[in-house]
């Protein structure tokens, strides 16, 4: 390090992602702390973070990652800093990363020193800690014992908790009186696209919350506001936040696009077929659900989400539904105009609008997919609040999240869909949607579908699911590598 700074910290949003408000934020407080920071954006090959590590002799090499795929990525990073007898140490950070998985997957690729980050405020001392010439070397072999301890936790826990066979699992599903369910007809089936949704309709939906998260300040909206500890700073942001979103909406920085559909759709064991009309004689795309295999209690069922949609046997006439949509078209320029004039803050107050803004829109679709397009609540009134509370009937579910942690099911949504030719939305080779400010997933409107995370599954559902969806085990366990209940 030159005396003018502490040291050099390359950070990278790894390959496929599109994530990076969190780094940006790290980047900031670190340039703060008198680090040189070298940001390579998103998407960035493990070949370019390693080639630029080398030609700027960085001392830090961070990574960050908000998708699941990330986390394979990661490993593969350290796996090539390891066949290179590099030496640098490695932060680990981002939403889907965490202190066990680094522990478990990252940390023995790698001799040199590995550290999780699970926030910005962090970044400093541990920076501080790593770069120190007199307990540099103690810190890191501190770290390797510790992150050993917790493998070894993890390895005894991993034997101890109770799970069942897929067939055990799938006779304890959840099974609804069928005969005395007739779900509601969607008023239409197909695509229908929304080209320039309104901006200040969704503003009103916004759920500030998540927004003072993603900025690092704990608490919620608007309690926040008056918080003894972040309050004053909190209020200063929430002005900000409010001046730059008026200029979003009046001036149409962004423009939010959507596409929905809705199908006729029937279950068959753990998967969801959907039809292209209503003979239902010509499957149009298979949905496919991994479900709970953890022992459940009495009178809990281990539940899949096909379990929301009538099986095909009861001839019940039932119906999916399907979203992708964005607030983030036109964001780039914008970036662009305020990271050209060294403005970090404005930079990641955008994205983090556009982000709010993508949510709310999600939010108030899925609103009018309950009371007006599929209208099986069509009397719903809810405020705000009731929303975000999400105290409605029916369910949003999306690809990568806990009740169908497979991200690859968004190549199904996107045939359905085609929301890159419909909404301006792609998806990278990890299918990260791009812009980053998007959401998209499936809508179930069964009066008792539920969120739930499918927990640890098996290497029978593992084998079961790969062959439903026509794929080696192989690459199945690499999609579902946090999800997997056994070691690969």
């Amino acid at each position: 390090a030159t005396s003018s700074s502490n040291g050099k910290i390359l950070m990278a949003t790894v390959k496929g992602d599109v994530h990076d408000i969190g780094k940006n934020i790290v980047g900031v407080v670190l340039q703060c702390n008198n680090y040189e920071v070298i940001d390579l954006g998103v998407m960035v090959h493990a070949e370019t973070i390693l080639q630029e590590a080398k030609e700027h002799q960085v001392d830090i090499i961070g990574l960050s990652g908000l998708i699941t795929p990330s986390l394979d990525e990661m490993v593969h990073m350290a796996s090539e800093m390891q066949r290179l007898g590099l030496r640098i140490p490695l932060l680990i950070g981002g939403a889907t990363t965490s202190r066990i998985h680094t522990a478990v997957k990252i940390d023995p690729k790698y001799d040199g020193g590995v550290v999780y980050v699970p926030d910005a405020s962090r970044a400093v001392g541990v920076a501080g800690e790593l770069l120190s010439e007199a307990r540099g070397e103690a810190y890191i072999s501190a770290i390797k014992t510790e992150y050993a301890q917790l493998r070894d936790q993890r390895e005894q826990r991993q034997t101890t908790k109770k799970t069942v066979s897929l067939q055990r699992a799938r006779e304890n599903g959840f099974v609804d009186d069928w005969d005395s369910y007739a779900p509601t007809v969607p008023t239409f089936l197909g695509l229908r696209i929304f080209d320039d949704y309104d901006l200040n309709e969704l503003a009103q939906c916004i759920d500030w919350t998540p927004f003072f998260h993603a900025w690092e300040l704990a608490g919620k909206y608007p309690k926040i506001l008056e918080d003894a500890v972040v309050g004053e700073q909190a209020r200063h942001l929430f002005a900000d936040a409010k001046s730059m979103l008026k200029q979003i909406v009046e001036q149409k920085w962004l423009t939010a696009r959507a596409v929905i559909g809705f199908f006729p759709a029937n279950s068959f064991d753990d998967d969801i077929l959907l039809f292209s009309d209503e003979t239902r004689e010509d499957v149009v795309a298979v949905l496919h659900h991994l479900r709970q295999q953890l022992v459940k209690p009495p009178e809990r069922p281990n539940w899949c989400l096909s379990d929301f949609v009538a099986p095909v046997e009861t001839e019940i006439p039932d119906y999916i539904g399907a979203f992708a949509l964005t607030a983030g078209i036109g964001i780039e320029e914008h970036v662009q105009r305020f990271e050209a004039a060294h403005d970090d803050y404005d930079s990641i107050m955008l994205k983090a609008l556009a982000d709010r803004l993508a949510e709310a829109f999600a939010e108030r679709m899925h609103q009018r997919v309950r009371t007006e397009f599929w209208a099986y609540s069509a009397d719903e009134n809810l405020t705000n609040e009731e929303l975000i509370a999400e105290k409605y009937r029916g369910i949003r579910p999306a690809p990568g999240y806990p009740a169908c942690p497979d991200h690859t099911e968004k190549q199904t949504l996107w045939e359905l869909l085609q929301p890159d030719k419909n909404a301006g939305i792609e998806i990278t080779e990890s299918y990260a949607m791009m812009p980053a400010a998007s959401v998209s997933g499936w809508y179930f409107s069964h009066p008792q579908s539920q969120y739930f995370g499918t927990g640890k599954i098996q290497r029978d559902q593992v084998e079961d699911y790969a062959e439903r969806k026509n794929l080696t085990t192989e690459e199945v366990e690499k999609w579902l590598a946090p999800v997997l209940g056994y070691q690969v």
